[in-house]
């Protein structure tokens, strides 16, 4: 799917060309200019990283994830045209390498569940364990880092589309129509699954609101 994002028609790649200096780096890139590439490595290295880790929760494996983004940019550079904002173009290829890797690792996690069905802890949803948690909180503003803890597991829970997009939002600021771009959806669709996110995000966090403050404000777009 990412490849069918790589070219389009010169006279959309005009304007990207011309007011997105990322988008100029990577025609630098297709022209085999190494510094280029390490300059755009270095301008999204950590954003990337701080998606991927939200999704993966493993800071291992979402450099690994990474790497694997850049390498597929790097390979892609001479089919390059630019056809959108290179970040769009760059969180497109990491949206399927995110969710390429999941469906590998649900595959082998399918061999290893076999025998392990006694193991209750292994098979609790992060959902279950947040309702559970809530009625050990006393009814008294939240610090910081429960905030945070509390958004992290909620969002661990939600779907992984629902999960990506609101990521996209959040940390890359990204506009319904390039997440839609990203994500292979139309605007309307992108507009539907973010309210659908934010919607689950509340209902999962509401457990915590028993004192009126609102935690899903640190994750919402």
């Amino acid at each position: 799917m990412w490849r069918s994002c790589l070219t389009v028609s010169g006279t959309v790649a005009g304007g990207y060309e011309l007011h997105d200096p990322d988008v100029q780096l990577m025609l630098e890139v297709r022209n085999d200019n190494a510094v280029a590439f390490e300059q755009l490595v270095e301008r999204y290295q950590a954003r990337l990283i701080a998606v991927l880790q939200h999704l993966t929760q493993r800071r291992d494996q979402a450099e690994d994830l990474a790497q694997e983004v850049f390498l597929r940019v790097f390979r892609a550079r001479k089919r390059y045209e630019p056809g959108a904002k290179f970040s769009t173009w760059l969180f497109t290829i990491a949206n399927n390498v995110a969710s390429n890797s999941r469906r590998s690792l649900a595959r082998r996690k399918e061999v290893h569940l076999v025998g392990n069905a006694g193991d209750s802890q292994a098979v609790k949803p992060l959902d279950d364990l947040a309702v559970a948690a809530s009625g050990l909180m006393p009814a008294r503003q939240l610090d910081k880092r429960e905030h945070v803890e509390i958004v992290r597991l909620a969002m661990e829970s939600l779907p992984e589309r629902q999960r990506m997009a609101l990521l996209l939002a959040k940390f890359e600021q990204m506009s319904y129509a390039d997440i839609g771009e990203s994500m292979g959806l139309s605007v309307p669709a992108t507009k539907s699954l973010l309210s659908r996110a934010r919607v689950n995000l509340r209902v999962l966090l509401e457990p915590y609101l028993q004192d009126g403050s609102r935690p899903a404000d640190d994750a919402d777009a």
